[in-house]
């Protein structure tokens, strides 16, 4: 096990990309090197990688991304090219799998501090002054209290407070703890429970149909605005498209919150679906920004991945978080921002569903899986051996911008984290499918890139983009999305016609929404919201013109607008339609 713990190397997370102001762009999944959770019972369809339950810290300008089982942390100077730190934070006789679970990471004064989720004594508040080097010691043997998916805030009085909870039974408690002892004044308070009977994203499901247990609630966070206080959790399961961070607000830390009525991370279409069970943080300039949980629940329901996206705070202080076009190509932050403007690059899908060959195939994981746009399949080749490739077909020569590689643990065949795992690839590119020339070339990558993001440094026109694999870390050569990115040169969609609403008065959680297809439109973005200027959910829908929506507050009128998008490009907006 010491050498499953063992440090791996820093990563490289994003890459440059070619607009002319230089900036620095990303793409979810976020590209770091997951570990293979090792938890008896959690691979019984096969070893994969896992984490979960993200915090990302701001601390003395730097960035520090802790989350579930991964045997350490990571810190980058950029939110772009991440570090990798080898820790255990268990005391060494306590022997269990999970050695991070959710963990609460916070700054005191000038000290980052970090506790895991426990109810034992085993479990120490851990301090550092300097985490990049590894230096840690104990700030007090055990929390009395303890909490699952814990969550530390320090309020602008310096009052420290506890916030936990993961339960679909029980609520999430606040308590305010000692700064220096973490004894607890008083006992914790119960601050919210779930109301799956008002808002319909608490309901449990795939397709919040509540059909066998009742709604988590969970993964508790705390932010501060203006006098307020924002109450984020996790619902309603963690291996659901639907799973989303929801928010509750007031005036104070221990009581009154009141539900929004909307999820606030929410992102149930597309590539990478879910954005559950995270934490909301500002960057160096200010701008807030939300990481969390992505699910991919195929070995088993706890299989995920990790997402960020750009959040804030509007003129009428809603927290709001902004994942249009969450899984495809984004700007970091280079400065002062206004998230409610997008930070996608505009950069569109150019190879979903087009014609796809590979050098083999494994058993029934067929070649269009890898373009299909589901995180939950792939295609696999017959080995992971070198010269094994595939090649997608971009049906006409487009602008290509930027490429990800989103490997599938097909085959893996060792769990944790370990020393020397990297991929090899190159990837080479052709107008006509004959003559290629390369176009990226990564045989001598020695780091662990399991969602590997590749940003072009000029744009190239071409037609034919080939992924030949070199090197496999563990398993067979498989990729669950290739997916290529940049323009086409054809029309864009037209504007979608005839979107309808249909919300009766026996469940005003729910809603039928159908519109007219539009001819060369490959997916639709419906936007909405609880006012007509805030429409601040988005769902990406692909190959389909109709939607059953489930999310809903029963109690207020919903506005909805929809946008149609193919690779050249994206429509107008309807206008906006309200149902009550």
């Amino acid at each position: 096990m010491k050498a499953l713990r063992s440090m791996v190397l820093a990563c490289s997370l994003l890459a440059f990309e070619p607009m002319v102001n230089a900036q620095v762009t990303y793409c979810n999944p976020i590209n770091i090197d997951y570990g293979y959770t090792p938890i008896p019972n959690f691979s019984e369809w096969g070893k994969h990688r896992a984490t979960a339950d993200p915090v990302i810290t701001l601390y003395k300008g730097d960035y520090y991304l802790f989350s579930t089982n991964q045997w350490g942390y990571w810190w980058s100077p950029d939110l772009n090219h991440w570090n990798f730190v080898s820790r255990s934070f268990l005391k060494p006789y306590h022997k269990v799998y999970d050695d991070l679970c959710a963990p609460a990471v916070w700054v005191q004064g000038d000290t980052l501090l970090v506790f895991g989720s426990t109810y034992s004594s085993s479990f120490p508040i851990w301090m550092s002054t300097n985490p990049k080097a590894n230096e840690w010691k104990e700030a007090i043997d055990s929390l009395e209290i303890g909490g699952w998916d814990p969550a530390f805030f320090t309020d602008d009085d310096d009052k420290l407070y506890m916030y936990n909870g993961s339960s679909n039974q029980f609520p999430l408690y606040g308590v305010e703890l000692n700064r220096k002892t973490f004894q607890p004044y008083g006992s914790r308070k119960e601050l919210l429970l779930l109301n799956d009977d008002r808002y319909g994203w608490h309901r449990f499901g795939e397709h919040m149909d509540n059909t066998f247990l009742d709604p988590f609630i969970e993964g508790a966070w705390m932010n501060k605005h203006n006098g307020k206080y924002y109450l984020q959790y996790g619902a309603p399961g963690t291996e659901f498209s639907g799973y989303a961070d929801g928010v509750a607000v007031s005036k104070d830390p221990l009581k009154g919150f009141e539900h929004q009525s909307l999820p606030y991370s929410y992102k149930p279409g597309g590539f990478a679906r879910g954005a559950g069970h995270g934490a909301t943080f500002a960057d160096n300039w200010g701008n807030y920004w939300h990481i969390s949980t992505i699910a991919i629940s195929v070995k088993n329901n706890f299989e995920r991945r990790l997402g960020l996206w750009p959040a804030g705070f509007d003129k009428d202080d809603v927290l709001y978080c902004n994942t249009g076009f969450g899984d495809y190509p984004h700007y970091l932050p280079d400065g002062k921002a206004d998230h409610l403007k997008s930070r996608f690059t505009g950069w569109m899908l150019l190879n979903y569903n087009k014609p796809v060959t590979v050098s083999s195939t494994y058993g029934s994981y067929y070649p269009n899986y890898a373009v299909d746009e589901d995180i939950k399949t792939w295609w696999s080749a017959a080995s992971g051996g070198e010269g094994e490739w595939i090649i997608t077909d971009l049906g006409e020569i487009a602008t290509v911008n930027a490429i990800q590689i989103n490997y599938a643990d097909q085959d893996a065949e060792f769990l944790g984290k370990s020393a020397g795992v990297y991929h090899q690839y190159r990837i080479w590119h052709s107008t006509d499918g004959k003559k290629w020339k390369i176009l990226v070339d990564k045989g001598k990558n020695t780091t662990d890139v399991p969602h590997d993001y590749v940003a072009l440094p000029v744009p190239v026109e071409t037609r034919f983009i080939k992924l030949e694999n070199i090197h496999m870390p563990t398993g067979k050569f498989a990729i669950s999305g290739l997916r290529v990115f940049g323009k086409g040169h054809g029309s864009k969609p037209g504007k979608v016609k005839e979107l309808i609403i249909l919300r009766t008065e026996k469940d005003k959680r729910s809603a039928w929404l159908k519109w007219a297809p539009v001819d060369n439109a490959t997916g639709y973005n419906i936007y909405l919201g609880t006012e007509p200027d805030k429409l601040y959910n988005c769902i990406m829908v692909l190959g389909q013109n109709e939607y059953w929506l489930k999310t809903m507050d029963k109690e207020l009128p919903y506005y909805f607008t929809i946008e149609a998008f193919n690779e050249n490009g994206i429509s107008e907006r309807t206008s906006i339609i309200k149902s009550e």
